[in-house]
């Protein structure tokens, strides 16, 4: 693509001698090489990116503002979107800057920052599903002791250690992926800095350094898994016992969109990783990629809205709100007190 940087795949003298590597930067993997194509692929991202932004921003600017929504479940949602801003904000805008300007390069910073972000927001985002699963059980399978179970507290400190597990979680992956010698060139067969990608690249023979926090990450993903599994067999059988029709048609709204989330986030995540070696290649790796990790941050708002008339309710009073106000101060500009109320 014409940047200057390491030729992929050289050796690196530094291998012998276990020494890390001298990368100042990294190649990352193009989405087309015609300049037309690029542009596409900038616009397309930039409305998954705006798409993201307003749904996810909504869902935030309602459950902060709206009394009605100051409950656990949506508390819970409010620190999902704003996981998933996060996220789509980590890999998306340094891809379409690549487009953009017909380069492939990212600093050797910046895509550590990318790595642990990344890495961050998944890790943190997957703990929060599972506590969600906890906080639909504790609603439909322990209504009287709802209240008890998820108090303020408890759920700010739950959030918290989501929040904290995803951290640990990135920091320690990152230290470990960049502690080791890199000396298979600089080129990541990805849109953006993955950890797989990158240990690709080095030369390393520390198999246990490299395969261990994997191991241990994949153990806790598979625990939260089971959780949520188990959580929803309690729920459904606790949903098959309601004689009441009406009541039987809420419980399955309350948690048929958390369902949908997990299982889009779980699918492609799953897929992009377990696929078998012989179904790896660049563009299915890209499309899987862009699956896993741009995709459900744009579409969770709208998966949460379909079926929750609270949250539409909420949402429409705020545009309604932020509309009559916009209209109110273009009439009547000088009336700053009623512009900012």
């Amino acid at each position: 693509m014409g940047t200057p940087g390491i030729v992929p795949n050289a050796p690196c003298p530094e291998a012998a001698d276990g020494q890390g590597s001298s990368i100042t930067h990294f190649l990352l993997l193009p989405f087309a090489d015609r300049r037309e194509l690029q542009l596409w692929h900038f616009w397309l991202f930039l409305a998954i990116s705006l798409a993201a932004l307003l749904g996810n921003g909504l869902i935030i600017t309602s459950t902060a503002c709206d009394q009605h929504l100051h409950t656990p479940m949506y508390f819970f949602l409010l620190n999902l979107s704003l996981l998933d801003l996060g996220c789509i904000s980590t890999t998306v805008p340094k891809s379409m800057a690549n487009s953009l300007w017909h380069t492939r390069a990212i600093s050797y910073t910046g895509c550590a920052a990318q790595v642990f972000f990344f890495a961050f927001f998944f890790s943190a985002e997957f703990s929060l599903l599972t506590i969600m699963s906890y906080d639909r059980y504790v609603a439909i399978c322990k209504p009287l002791h709802y209240g008890s179970l998820l108090g303020s507290r408890a759920c700010v400190h739950m959030a918290a250690a989501a929040w904290g597990a995803g951290f640990l979680t990135a920091l320690l992956h990152t230290a470990n992926t960049f502690s080791l010698p890199l000396c298979r060139g600089n080129a990541v067969e990805q849109f953006f800095c993955e950890i797989p990608q990158i240990l690709k690249l080095s030369c390393s023979h520390s198999y246990l350094r490299k395969v261990g926090l994997l191991v241990l990450s994949w153990f806790l993903g598979l625990s939260c898994f089971a959780f949520i599994v188990g959580s929803y067999v309690q729920i459904f059988r606790a949903v098959l016992r309601i004689s009441a029709e009406q009541r039987r048609h809420k419980a399955f709204s309350m948690c048929l969109p958390h369902l949908a989330v997990v299982s889009l986030f779980v699918s492609t995540g799953t897929f992009a990783y377990m696929k078998p070696s012989s179904m790896s290649f660049p563009s299915l790796d890209l499309v899987m990629s862009v699956l896993y990790s741009v995709v459900p941050p744009a579409v969770n708002p709208l998966i949460y809205s379909l079926r929750n008339q609270e949250l539409k309710d909420a949402v429409r009073k705020l545009v309604t709100g932020c509309v009559s106000a916009a209209i109110h101060c273009l009439l009547y500009p000088g009336q700053g007190f009623h512009c900012r109320s």
